[in-house]
């Protein structure tokens, strides 16, 4: 039974890995996979057979692919994605509930999708991600601020400095050189080099207007070290 009761309005950090810690993106394209399942699966119709049928009819699926779906076929949103980060064995959501029971129904139908996809490329079954998601409350907008610079730039930057939570950084040039550079968390759509189809800032995009308002409180907070306040509510590693 999960203790955390999803409503509409409220936003929520959802995370989860792999089973046994174990890398569930082995290849970039099963980023891109997941982008394309974040995207797509966030709808209110039955999409399971979405991607089968694009690929069967134009090919290799990209983004521009999908904007030109989304733009012809429309859609009603179970959830509001305002940010995620991609890591190699886990990753972390941050999610607006729109409509009763939006949560629960995007998150399985993402989940689902994105496990028979990864079962099926790499002959393997059973369980992907260990036991189900986890979702947090964030109560308030201090919490969300952190919890976006944690999974737009802590998590990318644990790939040149694994010990940053516990050492604090020790580079802060390469720390945020990683995270502009990082295709797979939101980092650049709110540093202004990239839009997307699949996020929509909500009341993130009114905390920071401008992407030179983001980039200081990203730096502010490094520098403060405020990202220590909230890493012992998020996944460990």
């Amino acid at each position: 039974m999960r203790k955390v009761k999803f409503e509409p309005n409220n936003i929520y950090h959802i995370y989860n890995r792999g089973v046994d810690k174990r890398d569930i993106f082995l290849e970039d394209i099963d980023k891109w996979r997941c982008l394309q399942g974040l995207c797509l699966f966030n709808d209110e119709k039955n999409s399971s057979n979405i991607l089968w049928q694009i690929e069967k009819n134009r090919g290799e699926v990209n983004l521009k692919i999908l904007k030109d779906y989304v733009i012809k076929e429309g859609r009603s949103p179970l959830v509001r994605i305002l940010a995620y980060s991609l890591m190699p064995n886990h990753y972390h959501l941050l999610v607006e509930e729109l409509c009763k029971g939006g949560i629960s129904k995007f998150m399985h139908k993402f989940g689902n999708g994105y496990a028979h996809y990864f079962n099926k490329k790499y002959q393997r079954s059973g369980s992907l991600f260990e036991g189900p998601f986890k979702a947090v409350l964030v109560e308030n907008e201090i919490y969300l601020q952190y919890l976006l610079v944690y999974i737009n730039v802590i998590n990318p930057g644990q790939l040149v400095e694994p010990k940053l939570k516990e050492e604090g950084i020790k580079d802060m040039g390469a720390v945020i050189k990683t995270a502009d550079e990082c295709l797979w968390t939101t980092h650049q759509e709110y540093s202004g080099k990239r839009g997307s189809i699949i996020i929509d800032k909500g009341i993130l995009g009114e905390i920071f207007p401008t992407p030179e308002k983001y980039r200081d409180f990203v730096k502010q907070i490094l520098l403060d070290k405020k990202y220590q306040e909230i890493t012992h509510l998020v996944l460990e590693d």
